[in-house]
């Protein structure tokens, strides 16, 4: 099976794109790999066991993923989403989100005895085991990544004396370290791998020391979604990425797909946002969506493009995904014993 398919909907069987065809009119190009990537499948499974297990209500610290249909569907089954731990009443369940948490928010709710499941993409825990092991031999960690984000909160807060965040190429110039010899750099796993890259670059011409992660740390569900963009923007008159406006990774593939040539491109959450007045002149569309984005919210885009005219659908297929995280070990555990207690 590949990847998360059971939760992201049943894949639409459609044609392999071979090539431009710019001379067509009312045409679809649908990208592949799109939508639900493995941590965000992981992330809202976990929130649907809770519930299943533990009953309603099941707490969510921030959105479980970055994504109004999900967040507004796990409402409607007794998810209750905050802010921060301390609006969680002791004693309750509480599930930290994909992006991650940092120490100080896991010693909280410790200390109101709040029973914990950890749903932070196992990607992301591999950035913040990165930060802790450099923090750990004294290096300066320059985080690249977006201001305010969860994510890089969490990464963050994993070793706050030794972390500079670094939002952007136009941000180099701030960074301060103690060693130019002993710094380097890790980033928020949601970025543009470009923007990264540049980034990056501008970092090593002030410090040509600059140490790199030990693997890449931009999530493969990342850039193979923003690769198929790259693939098909130049043959697209109008790209529609499916996702919402706190979701990076969605900001992220409407910027590559400008970057690579579409003519122009759009954010929407869902179908009903789409202006028709974007169709005016427009023969080819391009069509994606971020990794938290659940495949209905497609298939309603697609709909509604057929609708139309746009009704000839094909597939530019960048990457095949194969990757299934295990739930996290608070819930197997909690599976085992509800199957124990009913033996």
């Amino acid at each position: 099976m590949s990847g998360p398919t059971p939760r992201n909907g049943e894949p639409r069987a459609e044609p392999t794109y071979h090539g431009c065809m710019a001379d067509q009119r009312g045409r679809v190009l649908l990208a592949d790999p799109r939508g639900y990537c493995a941590g965000v499948d992981r992330a809202v499974v976990a929130v649907e066991r809770a519930l299943e297990i533990h009953g309603a209500p099941v707490y969510v610290r921030k959105q479980i993923v970055h994504n109004k249909h999900v967040v507004a569907t796990l409402e409607r089954r007794g998810a209750i989403f905050v802010e921060e731990t301390d609006e969680v009443p002791e004693g309750s369940v509480v599930v930290f989100s994909a992006h991650g948490v940092s120490p100080a928010v896991h010693e909280e709710a410790a200390g109101r005895q709040l029973r914990t499941i950890d749903a932070t993409c196992p990607l992301v825990t591999k950035v913040h085991q990165e930060a802790k092991r450099f923090a750990r031999d004294d290096y300066d960690i320059l985080l690249i990544g977006h201001r305010g984000h969860e994510e890089v909160e969490g990464t963050a807060g994993e070793a706050p004396a030794h972390v500079q965040l670094v939002d952007g190429p136009e941000d180099v110039a701030n960074v301060q370290v103690r060693d130019p010899e002993k710094v380097v750099w890790l980033s928020q796993t949601t970025l543009s791998v470009d923007e990264t890259l540049a980034t990056v670059d501008q970092l090593k011409n002030r410090f040509p020391g600059l140490q790199s992660p030990p693997s890449d740390d931009i999530c493969y569900a990342t850039q193979n979604r923003q690769q198929a963009v790259k693939q098909m923007a130049a043959d697209c008159d109008l790209v529609l990425v499916v996702g919402s406006t706190n979701s990076s990774n969605s900001v992220r593939l409407v910027e590559v797909a400008l970057e690579a040539g579409a003519r122009d491109s759009h954010l929407v959450d869902f179908a009903a946002e789409i202006d028709p007045a974007w169709l005016e002149g427009v023969g080819t569309v391009g069509v994606t969506s971020g990794a938290s984005v659940p495949e209905v919210l497609v298939s309603e885009v697609l709909d509604w493009l057929a609708e139309r005219g746009y009704a000839d659908v094909e597939t530019v297929k960048a990457a095949e995904e194969r990757l299934v995280f295990a739930l996290p070990h608070e819930l197997r555990r909690a599976e085992k014993a509800a199957q124990t207690a009913g033996d």
